[in-house]
């Protein structure tokens, strides 16, 4: 199943002056968030990629262009031959789709539908949001179902706390964001290919398409209260490189041999950096 993912985001300024760093592009550990996203998908076995592309474009293609596999693989140098061990990207197709700057999530969509061909079903992603979420089960939930998309639905992840108050200004009660019994958009979709018709010009996927198609009950949500964190803050990164600095990231399904302890050093690629 192919999987369409949105690399368009502005990231956080980050060292050394790269100002210009798309948000999948943030490091966690020794490589971007996107490469994490993308090996959650190639776990479930889907491993053909359309990359549709934004600010930061160049960032991403020559990331793949100069694919470094000896940073998270297993090798063996003889006599001057390079044998892997293991790979990441070998078994990978990955289209890269220049899709504009200021182009709404659903515009991007629409103008990389036609690599996604008369595929009945095909997975989404922002690319920059990380999950241990069960992907097979999800998939099989929607195709079982007739809607044309279903998307993770997540607890709140605010740290604030809603105050109930009433006329006279007396607080009657406080209740944490995170239970309230809402849910908020994962990012992680899964949709059919008459989806891809209902795309107007110029629109969002959310906040336009599946607004208008929730209204007319074609679009499901999977419930997942599992790990989900996104990397939108310092606070966020932070916690997503602790965690895979001390081996204990829960979205790396996929094992944890392909993950060094330090970050190799790159010093010609301004976007390895990091923050």
């Amino acid at each position: 199943m192919k999987v369409v993912l949105f690399c368009g985001g502005y990231g956080m300024r980050m060292r050394e002056g790269a100002e210009d760093i798309p948000k999948p592009m943030a490091m966690v550990g020794s490589r971007p968030l996107i490469w994490h996203v993308m090996r959650y998908y190639a776990h479930f076995g889907h491993h053909e990629f359309i990359l549709a592309m934004g600010f930061g474009a160049k960032h991403i293609a020559r990331y793949f262009l100069e694919y470094e596999e000896a940073y998270s693989n297993d090798f063996v140098i003889d006599r001057g031959e390079t044998d892997y061990l293991t790979t990441d990207v070998k078994d990978w197709k990955i289209t890269f789709a220049h899709t504009g700057v200021e182009t709404p999530i659903g515009e991007r969509l629409r103008r990389v539908a036609h690599y996604i061909g008369d595929d009945e079903m095909f997975l989404a992603n922002y690319a920059d949001v990380l999950t241990d979420a069960p992907l097979d089960a999800m998939i099989d939930e929607f195709a079982a179902g007739d809607a044309l998309a279903t998307m993770l639905a997540v607890p709140p992840q605010s740290a604030f706390h809603i105050i109930d108050v009433n006329g006279g200004n007396v607080v009657r009660g406080i209740r944490s964001v995170s239970e309230l019994p809402i849910r908020e958009n994962g990012g992680y979709f899964v949709m059919r290919r008459e989806l891809l018709d209902e795309l107007k010009p110029g629109h969002d996927l959310v906040g336009d398409t599946l607004t208008r198609l929730s209204a007319e009950g074609k679009v499901k949500a999977y419930p997942y209260d599992g790990f989900w964190m996104p990397a939108d803050t310092v606070k966020e990164r932070t916690v997503l490189e602790q965690l895979a600095a001390g081996g204990k990231a829960p979205w790396r399904l996929w094992g944890d041999s392909d993950m060094p302890h330090t970050t190799p050093p790159v010093p010609d690629t301004p976007l390895l950096s990091g923050r």
